[in-house]
């Protein structure tokens, strides 16, 4: 170091505070995200920190706190558009929130593979477990002594407090049918998902229930594995069969598929059939012709439960305010569905 410079001093909480004109108590409640700060002082105080360049130092909080500041999360590793984009949203949202993030894959069909997963994360240190993993697992007993948020089902899963959120697939499945019998259509036919996972049993589920309310006849099911290509082996299938005149399709990228094969096999869309997805990927809309389907807003899902995984954390033994109400689930109409003729 050359004579007559010193070293910059890392700017602190007590450097933002006077330069807010606020306490270091109400720094530590905005860079904590509590509650009863007033819009004005927060952004006031977030002003004062870019100004400044202040980063809040996690290893000195863990060690006063006890906690490591970080999350894992068991994923399923694939770029299927659910999990791939429900994973962005958790990224997402966890980087407003103080906590890193510790990131495991598992793969379809990996016996023990979610229970190693989390032995891994535990060992890690992590202050709670996030479980996206959307398929049926191993019978098996899974003990975690941390918070754990679930967007599936895991039998014999144990630990302190067990959170849940996610979409209502049921609702959703049942919703898409009952669009496509208020068309007049006589039943619907289903293109389902792989029966390992949750989502698609749920959905097939929906589908089912919707017939049965309204008496109409519950065709046989095709079940596919979420990739177009089995999207359009099932609707060669159904493009041979005239009685076909409404399909649910349990994703859209199987949707794709479908379309594919009625419009080579002479069908028009929505003419002779229509067709409802489930996702809106983002070409849905870009289709010919564009894709009826149910929306997921993963971003409401994941802030949500996120947000109750923290507060667990934090104060578990705390008076947690309840969680805010899902949107109701709608259906984004384009131009794969129509009255029937």
């Amino acid at each position: 170091m050359s004579e007559g410079k010193s070293e910059r001093r890392r700017p602190g909480s007590m450097d933002v505070a006077r330069l807010a004109g606020v306490s270091q108590k109400t720094v530590s409640r905005v860079l904590n995200g509590e509650p009863y700060v007033k819009e004005e002082v927060r952004l006031r105080v977030q002003a004062a920190m870019r100004e400044l360049g202040y980063r809040r130092n996690n290893s000195a909080r863990a060690l006063n706190s006890g906690r490591t500041r970080r999350i894992g999360v068991v994923c399923l590793g694939t770029a299927l558009f659910g999990p791939s984009t429900q994973l962005v949203a958790i990224e997402r949202t966890l980087r407003g929130t103080g906590y890193s993030l510790s990131i495991v894959n598992t793969l379809e069909g990996d016996t023990g593979g979610v229970a190693g997963a989390i032995e891994h994360l535990l060992e890690q240190g992590v202050d709670g477990i996030i479980l996206s993993e959307p398929i049926e697992v191993e019978d098996q007993p899974i003990e975690v002594d941390i918070p754990v948020l679930s967007f599936g089902r895991f039998p014999g899963l144990s630990a302190p407090t067990i959170l849940h959120t996610g979409g209502d697939n049921v609702s959703a499945g049942r919703l898409a049918t009952e669009h496509l019998l208020g068309l007049g259509h006589r039943t619907v036919w289903h293109v389902a998902g792989p029966q390992r996972w949750w989502a698609s049993r749920e959905r097939l589920q929906g589908w089912r229930q919707a017939l049965a309310a309204a008496r109409a006849a519950e065709p046989p099911v095709l079940e596919g594995d979420w990739l177009p290509a089995s999207g359009y082996e099932a609707g060669r299938k159904l493009a041979a069969n005239d009685e076909v005149t409404a399909i649910f399709v349990a994703n859209d990228d199987m949707a794709i598929g479908v379309l594919r094969a009625l419009t080579e096999a002479g069908r028009h869309v929505p003419g002779d059939v229509s067709i409802v997805g489930f996702d809106d990927i983002p070409s849905a809309a870009f289709l010919t012709p564009p894709l009826t389907t149910v929306p997921q807003d993963f971003d409401i899902h994941v802030a949500r439960g996120i947000a109750n995984l923290v507060t667990e954390i934090e104060s578990p033994t705390g008076d947690h305010s309840p969680a805010p109400e899902s949107p109701p689930l709608q259906l984004v109409i384009r131009h794969s569905t129509a009255a029937a003729s």
